[in-house]
């Protein structure tokens, strides 16, 4: 077993953290952490609120067992040479300087953007740019660190670019636009987003999201060439917006390609490129990668949220466009809070160890 802390524990992504890792067979919780405002407080105590006794706890599973009494420590508490991995759900200002503290000693896979776009660490998706995994080489050298960090992508990145994938290996995808419908559980719970605000409405605006995306997709479908990664050559356009919906993000996406495709060939290259992908034998890996589905009226977040416990992309309406020349359009449905955040780093923690990373 090897030993993991969790930094940033009673956020939204430190309880999905706690959750994914829960029995574990690989990976054991040995230490906690959160905010001075937590620190020597039990995890339950920590996260029930003081004026309403009302537990914080946002997942629909219960707390585990082996939680609910644990100490939170102060993050200056962790002593990094003790674990083998940390991960870090840290979305402050903070994030950069507590991922650089222990990144020195031991390997740590963070859900936050604070290293996305540095030039020596890749942004991985396991069975995605499993061949960028070799720039944590180049990262550590070039620091002079022990461990390293790897990201994920931000959430709404990442059903995109799984989706992506085998449209850009096998018809040369060179045109993107995508308009997003995200979930209320992406914007965390404090600040999060007011009732007032989304409740009969749609909000057209998240900050920074849009470049996030546009950045992202491009380095993860990229190459590494002599060191660096060289983004996939196509261009990306999103409009990112804010829906009423728990959890789940769903995307309408419009691609252009190099040669006219059908969507039944399109339909085909999803499902082989589901069945090839490399994550066999990982404990948190979905049996089923990405899955097209056939209904019109598919995907929807409150029917497909929990398709191989949110860890599948799903892929529907997958039609011809008429606007592009060589056009293609689908809607994708991928859950922000679990492949898109702390069991798909759970994942990539997995798939590092099975490469002898961790």
């Amino acid at each position: 077993m090897k030993r993991v802390a969790i930094i940033g524990v009673t956020g939204a992504v430190g309880q999905e953290f706690v959750l994914a890792l829960n029995k574990h067979p690989w990976f054991e919780v040995k230490q906690i952490a959160a905010s001075e405002r937590s620190a020597k407080k039990k995890f339950e105590d920590a996260i029930r609120d003081p004026n309403t006794g009302i537990l914080r706890w946002h997942l629909r599973e219960p707390i585990p067992d082996y939680v609910k009494n644990m100490t939170i420590d102060a993050v200056d508490d962790i002593n990094p040479e003790n674990f083998d991995l940390i991960f870090s759900s840290v979305e402050s200002e903070a994030a950069r300087d507590i991922e650089t503290k222990f990144a020195k000693h031991v390997p740590v896979i963070s859900t936050s953007a604070a290293y996305r776009y540095e030039a020596d660490v890749p942004i991985l998706i396991p069975g995605i740019n499993d061949d960028h995994i070799g720039l944590l080489d180049i990262q550590k050298k070039n620091r002079g660190w022990k461990g390293f960090v790897a990201p994920l992508p931000n959430c709404t990145t990442t059903g995109l670019a799984i989706t992506m994938k085998p449209l850009l290996d096998k018809f040369g995808a060179q045109k993107i636009i995508m308009t997003s419908m995200q979930a209320m559980s992406g914007a965390g719970r404090s600040p999060g987003v007011s009732a007032l605000d989304i409740t009969d409405n749609i909000i057209p605006y998240i900050p920074k999201e849009e470049d996030k995306v546009r950045l992202e997709t491009g380095k993860i479908l990229g190459k590494l060439v002599d060191g660096k990664i060289d983004p996939a050559k196509m261009k990306v356009s999103c409009t990112c917006t804010r829906v009423p919906v728990l959890d789940g993000h769903t995307e309408s996406v419009f691609v252009e390609t190099a040669t006219h495709v059908d969507p039944e060939t399109v339909k085909k290259a999803m499902k082989e490129f589901s069945n090839s992908v490399s994550v066999t034998g990982l404990p948190s890996a979905p049996k089923e990668y990405l899955m097209v589905n056939e209904d019109p009226t598919r995907p929807q977040p409150r029917l497909d949220r929990e398709i191989n416990e949110g860890m599948t992309t799903v892929v529907g309406r997958l039609r011809e466009d008429t606007v592009f020349d060589n056009g293609i359009k689908y809607v994708l449905f991928s859950h922000n809070e679990k492949m898109g955040s702390a069991k798909g780093a759970v994942l990539l923690a997995e798939m590092l160890y099975k490469k002898g990373y961790i």
